[in-house]
């Protein structure tokens, strides 16, 4: 038996942070030493991370869709000064640089925002975002330095009177402002950096910093965002996992990081950093995947994503924020390569354009399994995070004994007084966890009760990680006692409450219910003295469950894991509705817009509409619950002809560089001696306006793409096909095709890849080669509907 004891949560510190939006704000946010409280409510903010200048304006409001449909709410971007002021004097906020379409655009959508104004951003920016111009001035940027805030002054003045009337206290978006980044020993500067920032008009309820590295942060002045990420390309390239990175697959009350952003700092961290009693637990760098520098290139699966991130929000987190959340593209618009490099003096080579990080979305806007996997812990925190936000984290009296312990079980629980979540996590990257077999949990809540559960020991499979909650609420007063199935959300249907969990693979989905309660559903029912325990055999869209007590009445569905990946919650056809589909899934105002990308696209909504029109659309029929609508695949696109124009290559020398020494991208000359092919494209191919894949799978080490002599891609190989999304280059790669460039490995090149696929990058030794080419349609499919019906009634159900 496992054993839990929590204890009465603290107070919460208030009124110490001079933060909060103003009294005549049309709508509120407040913050005080526990959590983030909008409109008198607590808030778990999920953040994700899309840089605006790094994305074609013309694309921004599709992706702003699709963020949005993942169950981000606030939307973070960065600012890069050298790109806004790449020739000193000269500042731009038009085009793809236009900072207040993009605010107003996630207005317009519902999205919040937080600015991270820099001046110092990082992102694997040049400089960091710096203007090469900056280091001709002589001043001492990253201080109080006169000279330095003189010139950081006219653009903070620029980016607020781009923002003007978007701040939060003006009816706007933007509710958090992040000064600096990283920047973990001048406490003065952050503080001037607010003042001149607010000096300069930007006003927001939450003022914030990067907190990582024991940051000596100015007190009560900025709150302290942290991180954590499955992976680190800018560690050396030794193999196996980075060591520090295993910490984020456990359940602990430490917040800070010392490997983040280590390879730019000269000495360790000494400091303490932020107290943790004077702020909540927030995050702005989870990582949603890791970037690919030259020398090392992790691969992050989708699991080791959600992991991460469970693990943090059963820790305490009451913001998640992900790092990045949406891929982008380095701008090639500028006088100078605008990556990090070891042209710059940094640590790494990044690829020239490609910054797609492995991202939910990817670079071009692709849907990866993380999106769908994070989107079921996003649901959960819309459905309850207002009450987890003021659950504090208590840890088991058996605790993991180090970072190196694989055989006890990774729990936590969430809890005050008799209501609660428990958190399990049985992942981690690179290497596997056992089974645990045997398994209970007993829990003595602050408020006098032990719940033990569940009521006949379980196996916790390797890897499975998962939330159960404990005291419930299904609404008309029932609650449940515990259940070993997730929480995913609640929708009001037809005057009653449906909860909707998921179950977890290989566990038995049991639900404990007071003696009072009738059942009827699809489950086994077993009654007792203290209670009914429902266990649902098989999960589905048809196991709904019908729970009436004196109290009232309520509904629960039990989805098996699959099908919850797949669960959606949108509001269209004026309401909110839940929508089963394999394929991206929008609501953008009336409408549902699907990305068709699957090979037998349908969906399924619940509540139905009374009607559901489109072009390609089919009869409807029933899918338990759900009412499902076959669609029309998307079109099979004419495929490309690829023509070897140059088979032999010749390596890039083995170079080293950077501050650390290490593997040195190849440079512009080495592609003069690559092997190149030629991909013609169809022009019928990119006909209307939905993405175009170019799908590439390839032997070799690095590889470009040009199109019309013009560089517009690259990649260093690291296992997945590359991918090339053509819509933004349409008319240019019908006239030109396109032209790929590939290099071998030189043998001497240190370079890490992931254990799984070495063999591949071993065969670039003596290979450079593009092996195959495809075209992928990401189609669209628009839908409107009509009223919405009930939630169907339970009367083909047995009685239990």
């Amino acid at each position: 038996m496992l054993s839990l004891h929590a204890q009465e949560p603290p107070t919460p510190l208030t009124g110490h942070l001079p933060m909060g939006s103003s009294a005549s704000a049309p709508r509120s946010v407040t913050v005080d030493s526990q959590s983030l409280i909008r409109n008198g409510r607590p808030w778990i903010p999920v953040m994700g991370e899309f840089h605006f200048s790094r994305c074609p304006a013309a694309g921004w409001r599709e992706e702003l869709l699709k963020v949005k449909a993942g169950g981000v709410d606030l939307l973070a971007t960065y600012l890069f000064w050298n790109q806004h002021e790449n020739e000193r004097g000269t500042l731009r906020f038009d085009g793809d640089l236009d900072l207040r379409r993009f605010v107003t655009l996630c207005d317009e959508l519902g999205l919040a925002v937080a600015v991270r104004i820099g001046p110092w951003s990082h992102g694997e920016c040049r400089n960091g975002g710096f203007p090469d111009w900056l280091a001709e001035t002589g001043c001492t940027p990253r201080t109080d330095d006169a000279a330095y805030l003189a010139l950081v002054e006219p653009y903070y003045r620029r980016i607020a009177h781009e923002l003007r009337g978007l701040f939060h206290d003006d009816g706007g978006p933007i509710v958090a402002v992040q000064v600096e980044n990283e920047l973990y020993d001048q406490p003065g500067h952050l503080t001037t950096l607010r003042r001149m920032a607010e000096d300069a008009g930007m006003r927001a309820p939450l003022w914030t910093a990067t907190g990582w590295g024991a940051a000596d942060l100015p007190r009560d002045t900025l709150l302290p965002l942290h991180g954590g990420y499955p992976e680190a390309f800018w560690e050396d390239a030794y193999d196996g996992w980075t060591r520090e990175m295993r910490r984020h697959y456990f359940f602990t009350p430490i917040r800070d990081d010392h490997a983040i952003g280590a390879d730019l700092r000269s000495t360790a961290p000494v400091g303490t950093g932020p107290d943790p009693r004077r702020y909540p637990y927030a995050t702005c760098e989870l990582g949603g995947g890791m970037a690919i520098a030259y020398h090392r290139r992790p691969l992050v699966p989708a699991e080791d994503i959600t992991s991460l991130a469970l693990a943090k929000l059963g820790s305490g987190s009451v913001w998640q924020g992900y790092y990045l959340y949406h891929g982008c593209s380095q701008r090639l618009d500028l006088k100078e390569p605008n990556q990090e490099s070891h042209d710059t003096g940094y640590p790494n080579d990044l690829p020239t354009v490609t910054y797609d990080f492995q991202a939910p979305l990817g670079e071009y806007g692709q849907v990866r399994p993380s999106f769908h996997a994070l989107r079921l812990q996003h649901l959960f925190l819309r459905g309850y995070g207002a009450e987890l936000a003021r659950m504090p984290l208590w840890l088991p009296d058996d605790q993991p004994s180090s970072l190196d312990d694989r055989t006890t079980l990774r729990w936590a629980v969430r809890s005050a007084g008799d209501r609660g979540f428990l958190f399990v996590n049985n992942h981690q990257p690179h290497e596997t966890l056992p089974d645990h077999d045997g398994v209970r949990f007993r829990v003595h809540l602050d408020g006098g009760r032990t719940v033990t559960l569940p009521a006949r020991p379980v196996s916790v499979p390797s890897g499975a990680h998962f939330v159960w909650p404990i005291g419930l609420d299904l609404g008309a007063g029932l609650h449940l006692d515990w259940a070993t199935a997730q929480p995913v959300t609640r929708l009001g249907t037809d005057g009653t409450t449906l909860t909707v969990l998921a179950a977890v693979d290989g566990i038995p989905a049991s639900l404990s219910l007071p003696a009072d309660v009738r059942v009827e559903g699809p489950a086994r029912v077993e009654r007792g003295a203290d209670g009914t325990l429902v266990t649902v055999t098989e999960p589905g869209t048809g196991a709904l469950l019908t729970l009436t007590a004196p109290s009232g009445g309520a509904r629960v569905l039990v989805l098996p894991h699959r099908e919850a990946l797949r669960l959606s919650r949108l509001r269209v056809f004026g309401r909110d509705r839940l929508v089963l589909g394999d394929d991206l899934v929008l609501a953008d105002g009336d409408e549902l817009r699907l990305h068709l990308a699957s090979s037998s696209p349908s969906i399924a909504l619940l509540p139905a509409p009374a009607a559901l029109r489109g072009a390609g659309v089919g009869l409807p029929g029933p899918d338990g619950v759900f009412t499902r609508w076959p669609l029309n695949p998307a079109p099979r696109l004419p495929q490309p002809a690829l023509e070897c124009r140059h088979a032999q290559a010749v390596a890039a020398p083995a170079r080293t560089g950077g501050s650390h020494r290490r593997a040195s991208a190849p440079r512009d000359e080495d592609f003069d001696k690559a092997a190149v092919y030629r991909v013609t494209i169809p022009a019928s191919a990119l006909d209307g306006e939905a993405e175009v894949l170019l799908r590439l799978r390839y032997t070799g080490d690095a590889a470009r793409a040009y199109i019309g002599g013009t560089l517009v891609a690259d990649h260093f190989w690291y296992g997945p096909d590359w991918e090339i999304g053509l819509r933004r280059f349409a008319d240019a790669a019908v006239r030109y095709g396109v032209e790929i460039r590939v290099l071998p490995l030189n043998p001497a090149a240190r370079v890490h890849v992931d254990a799984s696929v070495r063999e591949g990058l071993d065969a670039a030794r003596t290979r450079a080669a593009v092996e195959a080419a495809e075209l992928v349609a990401v189609a669209r499919a628009t839908l409107v509907g009509s009223t919405g019906t009930a939630l169907p009634a339970p009367s083909a159900y047995p009685m239990a």
